[in-house]
Protein backbone atom coordinates (compact mmCIF):
# COMPACT_ATOMS: atom_id res chain seq x y z
CA UNK A 1 0.00 0.00 0.00
CA UNK A 2 2.59 2.16 0.35
CA UNK A 3 4.20 1.95 -3.31
CA UNK A 4 0.65 3.10 -4.43
CA UNK A 5 0.20 6.89 -3.27
CA UNK A 6 3.95 7.18 -4.56
CA UNK A 7 2.79 5.62 -7.87
CA UNK A 8 0.01 8.07 -7.78
CA UNK A 9 1.71 11.09 -6.51
CA UNK A 10 4.78 10.67 -9.80
CA UNK A 11 1.62 9.71 -12.26
CA UNK A 12 -0.05 13.46 -11.12
CA UNK A 13 3.47 15.08 -11.53
CA UNK A 14 4.05 13.78 -14.46
CA UNK A 15 0.69 14.75 -16.10
CA UNK A 16 1.14 18.42 -14.43
CA UNK A 17 4.71 18.29 -16.39
CA UNK A 18 2.94 17.60 -19.73
CA UNK A 19 0.17 19.76 -19.07
CA UNK A 20 2.26 22.93 -18.22
CA UNK A 21 4.70 22.22 -21.46
CA UNK A 22 1.50 21.97 -23.68
CA UNK A 23 0.79 25.28 -22.15
CA UNK A 24 3.71 26.83 -23.10
CA UNK A 25 3.29 25.28 -26.42
CA UNK A 26 -0.07 27.05 -27.21
CA UNK A 27 0.00 30.59 -29.07
CA UNK A 28 -1.18 32.54 -26.45
CA UNK A 29 0.68 31.03 -23.30
CA UNK A 30 3.77 33.87 -23.41
CA UNK A 31 1.67 36.47 -22.69
CA UNK A 32 -0.18 34.80 -20.18
CA UNK A 33 3.02 34.27 -18.58
CA UNK A 34 3.37 37.90 -18.76
CA UNK A 35 0.43 39.09 -17.38
CA UNK A 36 0.78 36.27 -14.30
CA UNK A 37 4.74 38.11 -14.07
CA UNK A 38 3.37 41.39 -14.20
CA UNK A 39 0.70 40.74 -11.40
CA UNK A 40 2.70 39.25 -9.24
CA UNK A 41 5.40 42.11 -9.41
CA UNK A 42 2.52 44.63 -8.55
CA UNK A 43 1.16 42.70 -5.69
CA UNK A 44 4.27 42.28 -4.16
CA UNK A 45 5.01 45.87 -4.21
CA UNK A 46 1.72 46.58 -3.05
CA UNK A 47 2.81 44.38 -0.20
CA UNK A 48 5.45 46.69 0.70
CA UNK A 49 3.66 49.74 0.18
CA UNK A 50 1.25 48.59 3.19
CA UNK A 51 4.10 47.64 5.43
CA UNK A 52 5.25 50.98 4.94
CA UNK A 53 1.91 52.41 5.75
CA UNK A 54 1.72 50.20 8.78
CA UNK A 55 4.96 51.70 10.22
CA UNK A 56 3.60 55.62 9.32
CA UNK A 57 -0.35 54.55 10.93
CA UNK A 58 2.36 52.93 14.08
CA UNK A 59 4.46 56.55 14.33
CA UNK A 60 1.07 58.69 13.85
CA UNK A 61 -0.64 57.08 16.80
CA UNK A 62 2.42 56.99 18.98
CA UNK A 63 2.39 61.18 17.84
CA UNK A 64 -1.42 61.24 18.77
CA UNK A 65 -0.57 59.66 22.10
CA UNK A 66 2.72 61.88 23.03
CA UNK A 67 0.41 65.01 21.79
CA UNK A 68 -2.64 63.66 24.46
CA UNK A 69 0.31 64.08 27.14
CA UNK A 70 0.99 67.18 26.81
CA UNK A 71 -2.40 68.35 26.11
CA UNK A 72 -3.54 67.33 29.24
CA UNK A 73 -1.84 68.73 31.55
CA UNK A 74 -2.44 72.40 30.28
CA UNK A 75 -6.16 71.45 30.63
CA UNK A 76 -6.01 70.51 34.33
CA UNK A 77 -3.78 73.68 35.14
CA UNK A 78 -4.67 76.87 34.11
CA UNK A 79 -2.37 79.41 34.56
CA UNK A 80 -3.15 82.31 37.49
CA UNK A 81 -4.88 85.36 35.97
CA UNK A 82 -1.99 88.14 36.46
CA UNK A 83 -2.42 91.55 38.17
CA UNK A 84 -2.23 94.20 35.91
CA UNK A 85 0.16 96.87 36.32
CA UNK A 86 -1.16 100.33 37.98
CA UNK A 87 -0.78 103.34 36.12
CA UNK A 88 2.08 105.78 36.85
CA UNK A 89 1.53 108.33 39.28
CA UNK A 90 2.18 111.50 38.09
CA UNK A 91 5.32 113.09 38.37
CA UNK A 92 6.71 116.75 38.49
CA UNK A 93 9.05 117.86 36.54
CA UNK A 94 11.60 120.47 38.02
CA UNK A 95 10.06 123.42 36.24
CA UNK A 96 6.52 122.58 38.04
CA UNK A 97 4.90 120.85 35.19
CA UNK A 98 3.12 117.58 35.43
CA UNK A 99 4.14 114.47 33.59
CA UNK A 100 2.94 111.36 33.96
CA UNK A 101 4.78 107.85 32.88
CA UNK A 102 7.36 109.09 30.96
CA UNK A 103 5.44 109.98 27.82
CA UNK A 104 5.65 113.36 26.10
CA UNK A 105 3.03 115.80 25.60
CA UNK A 106 4.94 117.89 23.42
CA UNK A 107 3.82 119.53 20.26
CA UNK A 108 5.60 120.83 17.10
CA UNK A 109 7.00 120.10 13.88
CA UNK A 110 9.30 117.08 15.47
CA UNK A 111 5.84 115.43 16.88
CA UNK A 112 4.09 112.24 14.79
CA UNK A 113 0.60 113.77 15.84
Amino acid sequence: MAGQPRDLLTMLADRGEEAISKLADTPGADRLLGVAQSLRERVDELQKRMRGIDQLEARVAALERRLDELAAPSTAKKAPARKRARPAAAKTTASGATRRGGSSTQTGPSSPG
